[in-house]
């Protein structure tokens, strides 16, 4: 997601044990939007589901999955995000279907 292109004004993240890894307080929604929509698609619950959309809005996020190609996403997670956000099945398919996914996708079986 492009810095500035917030559906509303980045408010602060609120689901910081989803960034165990880093200071949440150095994660801003605006210029690390891609970083904050993959881990909170990856590993948000319903709460982080809800400000994704609000923060972002829906096209926005297809656009991420669309430029990514859903990487940041297990298999499960991006079938759930290509009902809600209406992308197309084949396309989605297209990705899953990416020899170097089976290695990403094979570590949660």
């Amino acid at each position: 997601m492009e810095e500035g292109r917030l559906k509303n004004p980045a408010p602060p993240i609120p689901f910081p044990e989803l960034f165990w890894d880093c200071d949440p307080g150095g994660v801003d929604a605006a210029s690390h939007a891609d970083f904050v929509a993959g881990r909170l698609m990856e590993s948000g619950g319903l709460d982080a589901i809800r400000w994704l959309r609000t923060t972002y809005g829906d096209e926005a996020l297809a656009d991420y999955l669309c430029r990514t190609r859903g990487r940041a996403v297990e298999r499960r997670r991006l079938r759930f995000w290509q009902v809600i956000l209406g992308l197309p099945a084949l396309l989605v398919d297209q990705w899953l279907d990416q020899p170097g996914r089976a290695v990403w996708d094979s570590r949660n079986s």
